[in-house]
């Protein structure tokens, strides 16, 4: 028996369509591309001939400082100023206020005298008093 010769079913595709189609596609595409470049050539030089002042009250503004607190330029250093100051503080005599007698002595120093002489202390509800 012969086997009847192998063809394809012209009626199922169109290769002609697919291929018209897929160039068609590739054309708008094309056009589209084409379309977006030239508005965005036409926006950037329209703004670019339009650029002025675009906020012309804040020109004379521009040496004047924001009000306080500001954001720290340098916070590592800030941190270790405030460290010295404090140890400075806690460490070292000072009049608080010469006219009263008040000083400032070193932490070191004042947790020595609390020690020796003790915090003083409530006295139990049974000592002290008598019924």
């Amino acid at each position: 028996m012969a086997t009847p010769p192998l063809h394809h079913e012209g009626r199922d595709i169109d290769v002609r369509a697919v291929f018209a189609f897929g160039a068609g596609l590739i054309a708008v595409a094309l056009v589209v591309h084409i379309a977006v470049w030239l508005l965005f050539s036409y926006l950037s030089g329209r703004e670019t001939s339009s650029v002025g002042l675009q906020y012309p009250l804040g020109a004379g503004q521009s040496t004047r400082l924001p009000p306080e607190p500001r954001l720290q330029i340098t916070p590592r250093q800030d941190l270790e100023d405030l460290r010295r100051r404090e140890d400075e503080v806690l460490n070292s005599y000072r009049w608080v206020d010469r006219n009263a007698g008040t000083v400032r002595i070193p932490i070191k120093e004042g947790m020595r005298i609390t020690l020796e002489k003790g915090l003083p202390a409530r006295q139990s509800p049974g000592q002290g008093t008598t019924r």
